[in-house]
């Protein structure tokens, strides 16, 4: 099975987050973070600020890790698995503005919309929202749908 390690940012300045809106790829209609695979050479954090601002057209700042999630999921006619190294960012530089692949939208961290993400966001997201650290698993099935899933939380990533 393909596993390629990923990177997912969110932006969360005060009581407000920014989850943009995917445009197209790998969870299209879906709001979610910013971030996509490592290339060669980089570190995760460097992976994590260059997808940032491929797709949102900003440069996150204090990076924190608050979780690994690993996703087996079927994509393109085969299974893979993803593991995905989730940050916070309190701050940014830079506008965050729409781009081919995102549309950014704010939120109010009480109405995060997780009946318009990912269906794994509900379980992990509100955790970490409240400071915890975590190790995560969630098996999809070809529909997208949860088969199973352990969380986990530890003392530091």
């Amino acid at each position: 099975m393909k596993k390629r390690q990923t990177t997912l940012v969110l932006v969360r300045v005060g009581g407000r987050i920014l989850l943009p809106m995917k445009k197209r790829g790998l969870g299209v209609g879906k709001y979610n973070g910013y971030g996509g695979k490592r290339e060669e050479g980089e570190t995760i954090e460097e992976a994590a600020i260059r997808e940032t601002f491929e797709e949102g057209n900003f440069t996150p700042k204090n990076l924190k890790k608050i979780a690994i999630n690993t996703f087996e999921l079927f994509w393109k006619g085969e299974w893979m698995q993803q593991e995905c190294h989730i940050f916070f960012a309190d701050s940014y530089e830079g506008t965050p503005a729409e781009t081919e692949e995102m549309s950014p939208h704010w939120f109010d961290v009480d109405k995060i919309p997780y009946d318009k993400m990912w269906s794994d966001d509900i379980h992990w997201l509100p955790l970490v929202m409240a400071g915890k650290k975590l190790e995560c698993f969630f098996k999809f099935d070809e529909d997208n749908e949860i088969q199973n899933y352990t969380i986990k939380e530890v003392e530091s990533l």
